[in-house]
């Protein structure tokens, strides 16, 4: 009796593991490299390079800034010495006033360009997995996963990899309605 319900029990784990390789073979899935897409996305690099120009134009003042402090520290040794030591501590108290000020706004240009580089970054990516799961739909996957930095994946065929074919529409859509933009302007 117990080999009858042991082969029993067999019979059905192989009939259920059929069963279900069966339902997996009709799930289209891909993979995309996220990093790659990143990478290579015109958008994402146009962007980059505009957020890049202003990370250095909101810079300017500061390092101005800085270097007009920096004159006034050199000028400052050499006439320490000259001018005696009460005017030495005075102008070093100020000068390292003025030290503390300038790292202050340094850390807060620091932190609000990190903060605006995030939230670019994080809208790129956002539109990018609107548009990962339109062209899902449009091809008719049942899965598409993501590899790259944050690794999803640990192995996969290549004939599945479709980040190419991605990037390219990513790339025509973003060229193509960045040319609507110029084209708009060009009129104004």
């Amino acid at each position: 009796m117990k080999k009858a319900i042991l082969i029993l029990g067999v019979a059905l784990s192989l009939f259920a593991c059929n069963k279900n390789e069966g339902k997996s073979e009709s799930f289209k899935t891909a993979y995309i490299d996220t990093a790659e897409i990143l990478e290579k996305y015109d958008k994402f690099k146009a962007e980059d390079d505009k957020f890049k120009v202003k990370s250095e134009e909101m810079g300017r003042p500061l390092e101005a800034k800085v270097r007009a402090f920096q004159a006034e520290a050199q000028s400052f040794r050499q006439n320490a010495q000259v001018r005696g030591p009460q005017w030495a501590q005075q102008k070093g108290a100020e000068l390292s006033q003025r030290e503390q000020q300038l790292t202050a706004e340094q850390d807060a240009l620091l932190q609000q360009l990190q903060q605006e580089g995030s939230v670019l970054r994080d809208s790129i990516i956002k539109e990018v997995k609107v548009f990962i799961k339109e062209y899902g739909k449009k091809k008719g996957y049942d899965y598409v996963y993501g590899t790259g930095d944050a690794a999803t994946i640990l192995y996969a065929k290549d004939s599945y990899n479709i980040t190419k074919d991605v990037l390219k529409e990513l790339n025509d859509n973003y060229k193509a309605s960045d040319n609507k933009s110029e084209k708009t302007e060009d009129k104004k």
